[in-house]
């Protein structure tokens, strides 16, 4: 096998319908979530986050085993991800809960909004070089779930979002920030999903489901909050002693303790 054989294939040039038909479903009920916000809509508005998710998942997945991927899915896809988990959680958000702070409240969710900017700029730049095991800071799609399951179960107990509008806008700063911080967030992507597993396991995923379905908007909160939390845990105990570089910054010298060799999903 030659040097240039092995090497990765670039994005080719052109349009496909069906990754950006996926693509533009998402970028739909990113838009709808913000309709759905400024109607005080905001159950509507959370769950259409979440279905954004989903085809944000899709897409990527659907171009690669089609063979279908592209310079410009790529691009369209960074632009529907911003509206989706960046412009759509920082309204829905404010729109919730923090219109009636003033400068307070639209500083928060553009704290949020920018973080997701930054957060998606910086993913770009770092294709192909970083580590397929973990992300950088907190990937724009978790922050937002972090956001809408937050709004879905205020609207689900009919809490008033102004009412905790202060913690609401705290919570918004913070879930933007670990966007652009340097804690190191497990990716799945060195999980083996096409390997065999015995029967508990799927019976333990159906129950996973059943416990889902009971009650989304609780489990999808607890799941994306503690996901929000793990980051900062992971990076702790993946260092000898906790840097500036491990949090914020360039951290291009951070010294964590796992090895960078590369991984099945890497070779991929």
């Amino acid at each position: 096998m030659t040097e240039q054989s092995s090497a990765p294939k670039a994005p080719k040039k052109g349009i496909y319908l069906l990754p950006n038909l996926l693509t533009t479903a998402g970028l739909f009920f990113g838009f709808f979530a913000v309709v759905s916000s400024m109607n005080g809509q905001f159950e509507h508005a959370a769950i259409a986050i979440f279905v954004a998710m989903l085809f944000d998942g899709l897409d990527g997945r659907v171009a690669r085993m089609t063979n279908t991927q592209s310079e410009f899915g790529a691009e369209y896809d960074s632009m529907a991800d911003m509206v989706s988990f960046g412009i759509a959680p920082g309204l829905v958000a404010y729109n919730w809960a923090l219109s009636d702070f003033g400068k307070f409240g639209w500083l928060a969710a553009f704290v949020f909004v920018a973080s997701a900017a930054l957060r998606l700029a910086r993913f770009n730049t770092q294709v192909g070089t970083a580590d397929k095991r973990y992300f950088q800071g907190l990937a724009s799609p978790a922050a937002a779930g972090v956001i809408a399951s937050l709004v879905w179960v205020g609207s689900s107990y009919q809490i008033p979002g102004m009412d905790y509008g202060y913690v609401v806008g705290v919570i918004t700063i913070v879930v933007g920030l670990l966007m652009v911080s340097n804690f190191r967030y497990s990716s799945f992507k060195d999980v083996d999903w096409k390997g065999k597993v015995n029967f508990i396991v799927v019976l333990l995923i159906v129950l996973a489901f059943i416990i889902i379905a009971s009650s989304p908007e609780n489990v999808l909160l607890v799941i994306f909050v503690a996901y929000a939390f793990s980051g900062p845990v992971t990076t702790i105990r993946s260092v000898k002693k906790l840097k500036l570089e491990h949090v914020v910054g360039d951290d291009k010298d951070a010294d964590f303790k796992e090895s960078a060799k590369p991984t099945k999903a890497d070779k991929e």
